[in-house]
């Protein structure tokens, strides 16, 4: 297997273009929608009450893993016997941004729209998932076995980048703080919007499905499907079939298996993190799109490096140990974001709180927070980037989109428990911070797995 995949020839610099840029077409939709500016705004502006909105956004999240990870296998297993990648993705690209447009309707106080706005945030969620498993599947025909670490810190890398451009236009030039009207530049919007709508934070969606529609152009125009020859079984019930005989032969692939086993439980963890991330800090500190949107430039910057450094270290030390280090980086940021309120940080160490006009993450206690997640920025690159290397690397080649269906599924399967644990710790003990360290339990658990895969070969 390994030897056949060293072999591949390295594809264009077109080819290799266009797959990258895919990263800087979708990242938006992580990076503004799901993180830093219209998670925090469905909590505290669309809900009202952040306690309630981040609930409910967590059960939002934990339904869109729940589709994710039954649905993506099988997504794998019917485009490995068709081959038609391209088509599935051009398919699930235009669901993906009709879903994001929709939400621009998430009106400051309509209420009564609640649940057609977690319906489209679902729906968003699960395209672009299925869409990233049919994408991660091409690395192995673009570069050989040793370049894939590179590959994908670059995809990582750019990634980052459109997310950091498309966070700098929102907040600095969209989006302004309705206490101020004026945007993290501390310009006048170049859009007139209301304000009293909240229509600079609701126009987020609309944005993010734009920005995709333009940038992943490249990638149909340049980047070939595959040049994997397809399996010839393309009905539903032939791909079921298929996946199943998969499924019951998963063990068999050692390293793989405990990935996988690992993966199921520290990629709910970070997607908890993201996912609470913003809400949290919103919650804590009062910080509306001006701060969030600092913040968020200021852990985009990170992450690039990350990323970049991450796929270096990759091809050079093994995707496994990078992955084991990233996920001790994690714990220790998310760990050191829980001990902080707007008094103390690290539990017991009382700090100034946060003065109104003291400016932008001035506080001590901002800082600090600031601190961990650049931290979080620094290792969560690394670590998806290599989760997805060591996957092409041990797959079994002429199963790999049904394999990264398994990869999305093992990170979507229990994808719903690290939020809905946040949702129902927060619910009963009315606090956000107990609710987002629940998160701690799934990232350490996957760490003591993947220190497995470091002693094991296939």
């Amino acid at each position: 297997m390994a030897d056949e995949r060293s072999l591949v020839k390295r594809a264009s610099k077109r080819a290799l273009g266009g797959w990258v840029f895919f990263d800087w077409a979708a990242q938006p939709f992580y990076t503004l929608v799901t993180t830093f500016l219209f998670a925090p705004y469905f909590a505290s502006g669309f809900i009202g009450d952040s306690v309630r909105g981040q609930a409910l956004w967590g059960y939002g999240a934990a339904l869109a893993g729940l589709l994710v990870a039954f649905g993506s296998p099988v997504i794998g297993a019917i485009v490995d016997g068709t081959g038609r990648r391209k088509v599935w993705i051009g398919g699930f690209s235009i669901i993906f941004a009709l879903a994001m447009s929709a939400l621009w309707y998430a009106e400051a106080g309509a209420v009564d729209r609640v649940w057609f706005i977690l319906l489209a945030f679902v729906v968003a969620t699960v395209m672009a998932e299925f869409i990233t498993v049919l994408t991660n599947s091409m690395m192995v025909s673009l570069v050989p076995l040793h370049e894939i670490g590179r590959l994908s810190g670059i995809g990582w890398a750019v990634g980052y980048m459109g997310g950091l451009v498309s966070l700098v236009i929102m907040a600095g030039l969209i989006v302004s703080d309705p206490g101020t009207g004026k945007t993290l530049l501390g310009l006048t919007p170049i859009i007139d919007l209301d304000g009293a709508f909240r229509e600079g934070d609701r126009l987020v969606g609309p944005f993010s499905a734009l920005w995709y529609l333009v940038f992943v152009l490249p990638f149909f125009l340049f980047t070939p499907q595959s040049s994997q020859p397809p399996l010839g079984k393309a009905t539903l019930g032939e791909g079921l079939a298929d996946l199943w005989e998969t499924l019951k032969s998963v063990r068999q692939y050692g390293n793989v298996f405990l990935f996988l086993l690992a993966r199921l439980f520290y990629v709910d963890g970070l997607s908890a993190i993201f996912a609470f991330g913003g809400i949290y800090g919103a919650s804590v500190f009062g910080w509306q799109a001006f701060e969030l949107g600092l913040f968020g430039i200021i852990l985009t910057i990170a992450g690039v490096f990350g990323a970049l450094v991450g796929g270096w270290l990759d091809d050079h030390l093994g995707a496994a140990r990078v992955i084991s280090w990233s996920l001790v980086g994690l714990i220790v940021a998310t760990l050191g974001i829980v001990s902080i309120d707007r008094g103390h940080i690290l539990f017991v160490y009382p700090v100034a709180e946060p003065e109104a006009g003291g400016g932008a993450l001035s506080s001590i206690g901002e800082m600090v927070y600031l601190g961990f997640g650049c931290l979080i920025g620094l290792v969560a690159g690394p670590l998806q980037s290599a989760s997805r290397s060591l996957l092409a690397r041990l797959a079994p080649r002429e199963k790999i989109t049904q394999f990264f269906g398994l990869f999305a599924f093992s990170g979507k399967v229990t994808a719903f428990i690290a939020p809905l644990m946040v949702a129902l710790v927060t619910t009963m003990s009315g606090s956000q911070r107990l609710g987002v360290a629940t998160i701690l339990i799934f990232l350490v658990v996957g760490l003591l797995i993947i220190k497995r895969v470091n002693k094991r070969t296939n």
